[in-house]
């Protein structure tokens, strides 16, 4: 790995290839598609994916907006997430695209989401030329693997 990586340093189009293993139901599919992050302000990446799933006999579409803010800081009572110059610190976060804080933007390190009853723990990681996104999510009623690789668009 290079280092680090900001949202910044991966702004385009991305080739999105997923993994998806459903444990408890013993189910392994696919999604196929595109990841586009695009920088919408210097303190905001739109991160918007779109593909197809596949899960055993079930084709789906699947899509899905994120936003990062640089700055954004957790609201408790489930309130929005905000960011900007007057935020509290520089660091980036990943968002839902209702403002809901989804995890921390840290590269080459676990983060977490709690979203009880379940957990999902991730790992964002690799270069600019490939990335990967890679997550857990348990639960009573859910035991999933989702693994995620990007590469450029050509």
């Amino acid at each position: 790995m290079t280092g680090a990586l900001a949202p910044t340093d991966l702004l385009g189009q991305w080739v999105l290839e997923r993994t998806v293993h459903d444990r408890l139901a013993d189910l392994r599919g696919t999604v196929t598609g595109t990841t586009e992050l695009n920088a919408v302000d210097d303190d905001t990446v739109r991160w918007h994916e779109t593909g197809t799933m596949v899960l055993g006999d079930r084709t789906t579409p699947v899509w899905r907006t994120l936003a990062v803010r640089r700055g954004a800081a957790a609201v408790t009572g489930g309130g929005p997430a905000r960011g900007g110059p007057d935020a509290p610190d520089g660091r980036w976060r990943v968002c839902f695209a209702d403002g809901r804080p989804f995890h921390d933007w840290v590269w080459g390190a676990r983060v977490e989401h709690a979203c009880d009853p379940d957990d999902y723990t991730g790992l964002l990681a690799g270069t600019p030329e490939r990335w990967t996104v890679r997550w857990h999510a348990r639960g009573p009623a859910k035991d999933l693997l989702l693994a995620s690789t990007l590469t450029p668009m050509r």
